[in-house]
């Protein structure tokens, strides 16, 4: 058991920018030739990377913290359930506003969630779903695992 005060230490620690996903996002689009600018505050939700010549904005979502549906990695928490649900929920509808709102804009939007980034290995992997989706011209996606490895490209 870990003590309240280490708990918080160890929460504070817990970075909210260039995180290990979002980093590796970043270093297979720039391998694909892509450029981008990085969290736009002008814009909803301030996504963690934007393409503004393509209008596109990328979220990528640690599966923990924006309680990713059916993913293994965002298991509930044993204690404060309630609290954590909660949390989990304002984080999912701020996630939904943001994304509609950019949307309403004009922009397309891709949302890469932890675990996709995790399980492909391989930067040629990340690379092709994300220079995949790029080319597709869909207004909204997701880069998820469902289950078994394969890729998940909601449009809408």
């Amino acid at each position: 058991m870990v003590s309240r005060e280490k708990r918080s230490a160890m929460m504070a620690d817990i970075r909210a920018s260039d995180t290990k996903s979002e980093m590796r996002v970043r270093k297979e689009l720039f391998a694909a030739g892509y450029r981008y600018r990085l969290h736009r505050r002008d814009l909803p939700g301030t996504p963690d990377i934007v393409m503004p010549g393509k209008g596109i904005a990328v979220f990528v979502n640690g599966c923990f913290w924006h309680g990713h549906v059916g993913c293994r990695l965002a298991a509930m928490p044993s204690t404060r359930t309630k609290f954590w649900e909660d949390k989990f929920e304002r984080n999912r509808e701020r996630d939904r506003a943001a994304i509609s709102a950019l949307l309403a804009q004009g922009w397309r939007v891709l949302t890469v969630w932890e675990c996709f980034v995790r399980k492909t290995l391989t930067g040629n992997t990340l690379r092709s779903s994300l220079v995949s989706w790029i080319e597709c011209q869909a207004m909204s996606g997701e880069l998820s695992l469902e289950g078994s490895d394969s890729r998940k490209a909601r449009r809408s």
